[in-house]
Protein backbone atom coordinates (compact mmCIF):
# COMPACT_ATOMS: atom_id res chain seq x y z
CA UNK A 1 0.00 0.00 0.00
CA UNK A 2 2.81 2.36 0.90
CA UNK A 3 4.65 1.52 -2.33
CA UNK A 4 1.48 2.34 -4.29
CA UNK A 5 1.23 5.77 -2.62
CA UNK A 6 4.89 6.53 -3.34
CA UNK A 7 4.48 5.50 -6.98
CA UNK A 8 1.39 7.70 -7.38
CA UNK A 9 3.20 10.67 -5.87
CA UNK A 10 6.16 10.16 -8.21
CA UNK A 11 3.88 10.07 -11.25
CA UNK A 12 2.10 13.24 -10.11
CA UNK A 13 5.39 15.12 -9.71
CA UNK A 14 6.52 13.97 -13.16
CA UNK A 15 3.29 15.14 -14.73
CA UNK A 16 3.68 18.48 -12.99
CA UNK A 17 7.11 19.01 -14.53
CA UNK A 18 5.82 17.97 -17.95
CA UNK A 19 2.88 20.38 -17.79
CA UNK A 20 5.16 23.19 -16.63
CA UNK A 21 7.58 22.56 -19.49
CA UNK A 22 4.70 22.48 -21.97
CA UNK A 23 3.34 25.77 -20.62
CA UNK A 24 6.73 27.40 -21.08
CA UNK A 25 6.91 26.09 -24.64
CA UNK A 26 3.48 27.51 -25.45
CA UNK A 27 4.19 30.87 -23.84
CA UNK A 28 7.32 31.37 -25.97
CA UNK A 29 5.60 31.77 -29.37
CA UNK A 30 2.87 33.93 -27.81
CA UNK A 31 5.48 36.35 -26.53
CA UNK A 32 7.17 36.40 -29.92
CA UNK A 33 3.92 37.07 -31.78
CA UNK A 34 3.21 40.01 -29.49
CA UNK A 35 6.37 41.64 -30.82
CA UNK A 36 5.41 41.52 -34.50
CA UNK A 37 6.15 44.73 -36.45
CA UNK A 38 3.49 47.43 -36.15
CA UNK A 39 1.27 47.39 -39.24
CA UNK A 40 0.67 51.17 -39.39
CA UNK A 41 -3.09 50.59 -39.76
CA UNK A 42 -3.87 53.23 -37.12
CA UNK A 43 -1.72 55.78 -38.96
CA UNK A 44 -3.28 55.12 -42.37
CA UNK A 45 -6.74 55.22 -40.80
CA UNK A 46 -5.93 58.63 -39.36
CA UNK A 47 -4.73 59.82 -42.80
CA UNK A 48 -8.07 58.80 -44.29
CA UNK A 49 -10.00 60.65 -41.59
CA UNK A 50 -7.99 63.86 -42.08
CA UNK A 51 -8.55 63.84 -45.83
CA UNK A 52 -12.29 63.37 -45.28
CA UNK A 53 -12.36 66.43 -43.01
CA UNK A 54 -10.55 68.56 -45.61
CA UNK A 55 -12.91 67.37 -48.34
CA UNK A 56 -15.96 68.17 -46.20
CA UNK A 57 -14.58 71.63 -45.44
CA UNK A 58 -14.21 72.43 -49.14
CA UNK A 59 -17.68 71.13 -49.98
CA UNK A 60 -19.32 73.11 -47.19
CA UNK A 61 -17.41 76.32 -47.88
CA UNK A 62 -15.68 76.25 -44.48
CA UNK A 63 -12.33 75.99 -46.30
CA UNK A 64 -11.03 78.14 -49.12
CA UNK A 65 -8.97 76.49 -51.84
CA UNK A 66 -5.89 78.25 -50.43
CA UNK A 67 -6.54 76.90 -46.96
CA UNK A 68 -7.02 73.42 -48.40
CA UNK A 69 -3.69 73.65 -50.22
CA UNK A 70 -1.97 74.54 -46.96
CA UNK A 71 -3.57 71.60 -45.20
CA UNK A 72 -2.62 69.28 -48.05
CA UNK A 73 0.96 70.43 -47.61
CA UNK A 74 0.70 69.22 -44.01
CA UNK A 75 -0.65 65.89 -45.21
CA UNK A 76 2.23 65.55 -47.67
CA UNK A 77 4.67 66.20 -44.82
CA UNK A 78 3.09 63.40 -42.78
CA UNK A 79 3.26 61.03 -45.75
CA UNK A 80 6.95 61.80 -46.19
CA UNK A 81 7.55 61.02 -42.52
CA UNK A 82 5.68 57.73 -42.92
CA UNK A 83 7.81 56.87 -45.95
CA UNK A 84 11.04 57.39 -44.00
CA UNK A 85 9.77 55.50 -40.96
CA UNK A 86 8.60 52.47 -42.96
CA UNK A 87 11.69 52.21 -45.16
CA UNK A 88 13.13 49.33 -43.11
CA UNK A 89 9.79 47.51 -42.86
CA UNK A 90 9.13 48.27 -39.20
CA UNK A 91 7.64 51.13 -37.23
CA UNK A 92 9.23 51.78 -33.85
CA UNK A 93 7.52 53.44 -30.88
CA UNK A 94 9.43 56.75 -31.36
CA UNK A 95 8.51 56.75 -35.07
CA UNK A 96 4.85 56.15 -34.25
CA UNK A 97 4.99 58.97 -31.70
CA UNK A 98 6.47 61.35 -34.28
CA UNK A 99 3.80 60.51 -36.86
CA UNK A 100 1.02 60.85 -34.32
CA UNK A 101 2.40 64.20 -33.15
CA UNK A 102 2.31 65.49 -36.73
CA UNK A 103 -1.20 64.10 -37.23
CA UNK A 104 -2.40 65.81 -34.06
CA UNK A 105 -0.92 69.11 -35.22
CA UNK A 106 -2.60 68.67 -38.61
CA UNK A 107 -5.90 67.89 -36.92
CA UNK A 108 -5.75 71.15 -34.96
CA UNK A 109 -4.90 73.04 -38.15
CA UNK A 110 -7.91 71.56 -39.95
CA UNK A 111 -10.19 72.53 -37.08
CA UNK A 112 -8.75 76.03 -36.91
CA UNK A 113 -9.07 76.67 -40.65
CA UNK A 114 -12.62 75.33 -40.77
CA UNK A 115 -13.75 77.54 -37.89
CA UNK A 116 -12.07 80.82 -38.77
CA UNK A 117 -13.77 83.80 -40.42
CA UNK A 118 -12.69 82.90 -43.95
CA UNK A 119 -15.10 81.03 -46.18
CA UNK A 120 -14.82 79.57 -49.66
CA UNK A 121 -17.10 79.18 -52.64
CA UNK A 122 -17.58 75.44 -53.28
CA UNK A 123 -18.84 76.19 -56.81
CA UNK A 124 -15.77 78.18 -57.93
CA UNK A 125 -13.34 76.63 -60.45
CA UNK A 126 -10.44 76.73 -57.96
CA UNK A 127 -12.50 75.01 -55.28
CA UNK A 128 -13.63 72.43 -57.83
CA UNK A 129 -10.01 71.57 -58.66
CA UNK A 130 -9.11 71.44 -54.96
CA UNK A 131 -12.06 69.17 -54.25
CA UNK A 132 -11.01 66.82 -57.06
CA UNK A 133 -7.45 66.72 -55.71
CA UNK A 134 -8.55 65.98 -52.16
CA UNK A 135 -11.06 63.37 -53.32
CA UNK A 136 -8.32 61.56 -55.26
CA UNK A 137 -5.98 61.74 -52.26
CA UNK A 138 -8.73 60.37 -50.05
CA UNK A 139 -9.35 57.48 -52.45
CA UNK A 140 -5.64 56.63 -52.57
CA UNK A 141 -5.25 56.74 -48.79
CA UNK A 142 -8.33 54.54 -48.37
CA UNK A 143 -6.83 51.99 -50.75
CA UNK A 144 -3.58 52.02 -48.76
CA UNK A 145 -5.45 51.62 -45.48
CA UNK A 146 -7.44 48.69 -46.85
CA UNK A 147 -4.25 47.12 -48.20
CA UNK A 148 -2.62 47.28 -44.76
CA UNK A 149 -5.63 46.01 -42.83
CA UNK A 150 -6.36 43.21 -45.32
CA UNK A 151 -2.74 42.10 -45.51
CA UNK A 152 -2.03 42.80 -49.18
CA UNK A 153 0.52 45.55 -48.47
CA UNK A 154 3.73 45.15 -46.51
CA UNK A 155 5.15 48.02 -44.47
CA UNK A 156 7.85 48.64 -47.09
CA UNK A 157 5.27 48.75 -49.88
CA UNK A 158 3.17 51.13 -47.82
CA UNK A 159 6.19 53.36 -47.25
CA UNK A 160 6.96 53.56 -50.96
CA UNK A 161 3.32 54.37 -51.76
CA UNK A 162 3.22 57.08 -49.08
CA UNK A 163 6.34 58.58 -50.63
CA UNK A 164 4.61 58.71 -54.02
CA UNK A 165 1.56 60.30 -52.41
CA UNK A 166 3.79 62.92 -50.79
CA UNK A 167 5.28 63.83 -54.18
CA UNK A 168 1.83 64.25 -55.73
CA UNK A 169 0.70 66.30 -52.74
CA UNK A 170 3.62 68.69 -53.15
CA UNK A 171 2.79 69.07 -56.85
CA UNK A 172 -0.79 69.96 -55.95
CA UNK A 173 0.36 72.53 -53.41
CA UNK A 174 2.82 74.20 -55.80
CA UNK A 175 0.25 74.47 -58.59
CA UNK A 176 -0.71 78.14 -58.61
CA UNK A 177 -2.93 78.00 -61.70
CA UNK A 178 -5.16 75.46 -63.41
CA UNK A 179 -2.63 74.90 -66.22
CA UNK A 180 -0.82 72.04 -64.49
CA UNK A 181 -3.95 70.00 -63.78
CA UNK A 182 -3.06 67.37 -66.39
CA UNK A 183 0.45 66.94 -64.99
CA UNK A 184 -0.87 66.34 -61.49
CA UNK A 185 -3.46 63.87 -62.76
CA UNK A 186 -0.79 61.90 -64.63
CA UNK A 187 1.28 61.69 -61.45
CA UNK A 188 -1.82 60.57 -59.56
CA UNK A 189 -2.44 57.89 -62.18
CA UNK A 190 1.13 56.58 -61.80
CA UNK A 191 0.67 56.41 -58.03
CA UNK A 192 -2.63 54.59 -58.48
CA UNK A 193 -1.03 51.97 -60.73
CA UNK A 194 1.79 51.53 -58.21
CA UNK A 195 -0.72 50.90 -55.41
CA UNK A 196 -2.53 48.33 -57.56
CA UNK A 197 0.69 46.45 -58.38
CA UNK A 198 1.81 46.44 -54.75
CA UNK A 199 -1.55 45.11 -53.55
CA UNK A 200 -1.68 42.33 -56.17
CA UNK A 201 1.87 41.00 -56.14
CA UNK A 202 2.94 37.87 -54.27
CA UNK A 203 4.18 39.74 -51.25
CA UNK A 204 1.90 40.30 -48.29
CA UNK A 205 1.62 40.02 -44.55
CA UNK A 206 1.83 36.56 -43.03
Amino acid sequence: MQRTSILAATIAVGLGFAIGAQAQTISGPMTTSAKRPHTAASETGRDVAQQKRIEQGLQSGQLTSGEARGLEAGEAHIEKTEQRALRNGTLSAPERAQIQHQQNRESRAIYGQKHDARTGNPDSPRSGVAQADVQRNLDQQLRLHNGVTQGSLTNRELGRAEGAEARVGRMEVRRGTLRNTGRVQRADNRTSRGIYRAKHNRRGRH
